[in-house]
Order: structure tokens, then C-alpha cells, then sequence
């Protein structure tokens, strides 16, 4: 499949997790166990998977139009400045997120907050933590 048809898919597949999160939170007047989530759910996801997909139409069809914007953006994409700023920024938002990730566990924890819930988000702190080890190895490695 091409990438215009798989935004073409996506704008489809967005809007009809949205309509069915829609009419899921209509229909059911008291919702119980899964049904209490699931519509909500669907609608966000399906507001992500429908703006990504016409953001990329959107995109490709201001690219085609436009041959000069869509050089620019290539240079841009490619400038060696703009890569080292970006990595910069996630670099940052790396180092935040662990201390924020902490925060969030260690309050959790004081509230009470149901086991399965706090086991989850340690192990997402430590999958992040763990793979961020294994590339500063590799790097290591290389370099």
C-alpha cells in the first residue's frame, strides 16, 4: 500500500472509531465494567488515527502544489542544525520524564491507588530506563 492510501485508511479508520465511540456513549445509559472506558477510549483514539491522516493529505497535497515548500522542507528535514536541536529537545523531555515519571509513581502510591495500576507504570518507567541504558551502551560501542 501507498502512503496515500494508507492516510486515506486512516482518515476512514479515525472517523469510524469516533462515530462508534459516539453512538457507544448515547446508547448506553449505564455503562458497566469494560463499556465504562471503551467509548472514550474510541473517541480518542479515533480523533489521533483521523488528524493524522489528513494532516499527512493535507501535507502532501501543500507539497504537490508547491514544489519550492517541499524543497525547503527536505533541506530542513536534512540540516544537520535542526537534528542536533531536536535531539537537544528530546534529550531535555528524557531527563524531565524520569522525574516526572517518579513523581507520578511516589503519588500514586501515597493515594492508594489500585496495585495493578502502579506495577504498570513501573514497569513502563523501567522498560524506558532499561532501553535508555542498552542504547548508551551501544553508543558507547560505536563511538
Amino acid at each position: 500500500m501507498n502512503k496515500k492510501m494508507i492516510n486515506y485508511f486512516a482518515v476512514v479508520t479515525g472517523i469510524i472509531l469516533l462515530a462508534s465511540g459516539l453512538i457507544l456513549i448515547k446508547l448506553i445509559h449505564t455503562p458497566q465494567g469494560i463499556f465504562t472506558t471503551l467509548p472514550y477510549i474510541c473517541v480518542g483514539i479515533g480523533c489521533g488515527i483521523f488528524g493524522y491522516g489528513i494532516g499527512n493529505i493535507i501535507n502532501s497535497r501543500i507539497m504537490y502544489n508547491n514544489p519550492d515548500v517541499k524543497k525547503q522542507v527536505e533541506i530542513e528535514l536534512k540540516d544537520e542544525r535542526n537534528i542536533a536541536i531536536q535531539n537537544s529537545a528530546k534529550a531535555k523531555a528524557y531527563d524531565m520524564m524520569i522525574f516526572v515519571f517518579g513523581a507520578l509513581m511516589i503519588s500514586l502510591a501515597l493515594m492508594n491507588v489500585e496495585m495493578m495500576v502502579i506495577l504498570m507504570l513501573v514497569t513502563s518507567y523501567l522498560f524506558v530506563v532499561g532501553y535508555s541504558i542498552y542504547c548508551r551502551i551501544k553508543y558507547n560501542k560505536e563511538m
